[in-house]
């Protein structure tokens, strides 16, 4: 038996948005605020990426435990034993199964791709924030060593 009317639950799944979420809002908040600037919800990118830096080819995605299916085997159970049962593991799983193929897309692509929880985020923007800021400089060492690399066999090149 659910807690709430049909109506109530019309209601609360109107309201639910797949873009410009809070948790999204509060990771791009503290971005902004330490001075990070990104592209949101990308059109042409598998998944429309919540936040990319594009120069970097880092995606990153905010999703809500629910929606995305976060502890899944604990989860399961209770969405089979509630209203609409079969509409609900599906409508989870599919969004689970087209998560992998976004990411394997993406990383296809040559992108890094990050996932947060929404609990996460909002408990922890700065933990968040710190993971973003590391995952960036190492793309950016990998570039520079590239660059070098490739630097040093145009080099080796030239002078045989």
């Amino acid at each position: 038996m659910s807690r709430y009317t049909d109506e109530q639950t019309h209601h609360i799944m109107s309201s639910v948005h797949s873009k410009n979420t809070n948790i999204e809002m509060a990771l791009r908040k503290e971005l902004w605020r330490q001075g990070y600037r990104y592209r949101k919800n990308v059109k042409t990118l598998p998944g429309k990426p919540d936040i990319v830096f594009t120069k970097y080819k880092l995606a990153i995605f905010c999703d809500s435990e629910f929606w995305h299916g976060k502890d899944w085997e604990v989860l399961r159970p209770k969405l089979s034993r509630g209203k609409n049962p079969d509409f609900w593991v599906k409508k989870i799983e599919r969004n689970r199964q087209r998560d992998v193929d976004e990411e394997r897309s993406l990383r296809a692509m040559g992108y890094t791709v990050l996932r947060f929880w929404g609990k996460d985020i909002l408990s922890r923007p700065e933990e968040c924030v710190q993971i973003i800021v590391d995952t960036l400089f190492e793309i950016k060492m990998q570039k520079y060593e590239d660059s070098i690399e490739t630097e040093l066999i145009k080099r080796d090149q030239e002078s045989n």
